[in-house]
């Protein structure tokens, strides 16, 4: 930062690095992908081509390298949905227009197996920061291309999958109906995995519904793949590197198609993918 830089305070920007992610024009990737945890951005770029390190800055780790020949990077959010939409909001501005979550997740109906992986196709927003960018009755809902390209990631790879909607909680223990210190659980969560599960709901977590609000609000396109590390059914619970990497190719696969998918929209003047484009 120069001495007499002058520093907006609506939009900081020191020496040419977003203020949070710490990351500037040319630094990442059109293609993003957004763990929470810091540390799972290095496992995920173990997949890749090659990759080298951006930034990090509080909870913000972004690497950026090559997958299949395709430019991509991954930038952790931190756990739960202010932080997430502050990392979607500042990588907008540098460039970037894809962002597919990486993440873990709990799955909330019996056939679903620890390793298995739940592809968002929209989110309940029951957290509390999607409401600063807008009206609860605004929907939560994944680009219908990232979702293609991540059932096609899957497939090609070989990952057990499902695919529905997600429910994005503000925190771990009592948003998603598990008691808190001393057995602690109001009234109004008590029937909370109950009444997502009788909705059809797949899976809870902490940043889907804000990653998919955001993205709409900017114009960019966004989705989701977690790997499921808990039942809440079975009360089953195991998370380990292995899973952590799936989910991270994956995402990265799904990276490459939709790559794939954009040339070929342009080279036929098309804005949107449909499955005869292809043909």
């Amino acid at each position: 930062m120069k001495q007499d830089e002058k520093i907006s305070a609506k939009a900081p920007v020191i020496g040419g690095k977003q203020y949070h992610i710490d990351c500037g024009p040319g630094d990442v990737a059109r293609s993003v992908l957004i763990p929470g945890d810091p540390a799972r951005v290095n496992k995920i770029a173990s997949v890749w081509d090659s990759a080298h390190e951006v930034a990090n800055h509080r909870e913000y780790h972004t690497m950026t390298g090559e997958f299949k020949g395709v430019p991509i990077s991954c930038t952790s959010s931190g756990f739960g949905s202010p932080s997430l939409i502050i990392a979607v909001d500042e990588l907008s501005r540098i460039g970037v227009d894809t962002f597919i979550r990486v993440g873990s997740t709990g799955g909330l109906h019996e056939d679903m197996q620890l390793g298995d992986l739940v592809i968002s196709t929209g989110a309940v927003r029951l957290d509390g920061a999607s409401k600063d960018l807008v009206i609860p009755e605004y929907p939560a809902v994944a680009h219908y291309e990232v979702v293609m390209a991540l059932i096609q990631a899957a497939e090609e790879v070989g990952v057990r999958y499902h695919v529905g909607v997600t429910a994005s909680t503000d925190t771990f223990y009592t948003g998603q109906g598990r008691p808190a210190l001393g057995g602690y659980l109001p009234s109004f969560k008590e029937h909370i995995l109950e009444d997502m599960q009788k909705a059809g709901v797949k899976n809870f977590e902490m940043e889907v519904g804000a990653l998919l609000t955001a993205a709409n609000i900017f114009g960019k396109r966004a989705g989701a793949a977690c790997i499921v590390i808990a039942n809440r059914v079975t009360d089953d619970f195991q998370i380990t590197d292995d899973m952590q990497k799936r989910a991270g190719l994956v995402a990265s696969t799904a990276v490459s198609i939709l790559a794939t998918w954009d040339k070929e929209k342009e080279k036929k003047g098309k804005r949107f993918l449909y499955p005869k484009l292809l043909s």
